[in-house]
């Protein structure tokens, strides 16, 4: 009677903390054993997930208050796979730098999946895989880096505020007035969070 309800995102996006192996970076790289990372830890992050329908997305509702709420007015489709994407092989170890952006990061994958990695606060890697459904936000600030899974195929919806940009920032870029943000905003605001609670 009493079980808690499961998120629906989860069977779209789950998350969890990486090994250390320098083995195929689209293996799963799950820690031994299997360390879990929550939809609401990684909200704590920053990280913003939905479970949309990847079927309809021309007719989506939900999708539509998304963007409007948000203010994505630019859209478009980006297909990594070895077949679809020029100088592939380039692109992915491009994609894999460890990097952030000056806005958000937006990816609704509508078909195939991929690894979507972050940083936590002790900057141990979170590796986070978004299968068909699934929408992420990274919030503007956050290292992170993208790989294609062992199925080597996603398309992916990219939206964006204005017109986009896509420049990466390769680590280390900390004195970008938004990795200062993303600091203040989601690493030290929780540290204060909690020394508050403990003294309370």
């Amino acid at each position: 009677m009493g079980s808690i309800e499961k998120d629906p995102r989860e069977d779209v996006v789950q998350a969890w903390y990486m090994d250390d192996s320098d083995e195929d970076q689209r293996l799963p790289h799950h820690r031994e054993p299997k360390e879990f990372v929550s939809l609401d830890k990684l909200a704590e992050l920053g990280v913003l997930s939905w479970r949309l329908d990847a079927d309809n997305y021309e007719t989506d509702e939900e999708l539509k208050k998304i963007r409007e709420a948000r203010g994505y007015s630019y859209m478009d489709f980006c297909e990594v796979c070895p077949e679809k994407l020029p100088n592939y092989e380039e692109k992915i170890k491009n994609f894999f730098e460890e990097h952030l952006h000056t806005d958000e990061e937006i990816r609704y994958c509508v078909a195939g999946s991929g690894y979507f990695d972050l940083r936590d606060r002790n900057d141990a890697w979170i590796r986070v895989w978004v299968k068909k459904g699934g929408m992420i936000v990274l919030p503007a600030g956050i290292y992170h880096r993208f790989t294609l899974d062992s199925d080597n195929y996603i398309k992916a919806m990219r939206l964006f505020v204005g017109d986009p940009i896509w420049t990466p920032y390769n680590r280390p870029h900390d004195h970008l007035p938004a990795r200062k943000e993303y600091i203040e905003s989601f690493i030290q605001a929780e540290g204060a969070g909690r020394a508050v609670n403990a003294a309370a």
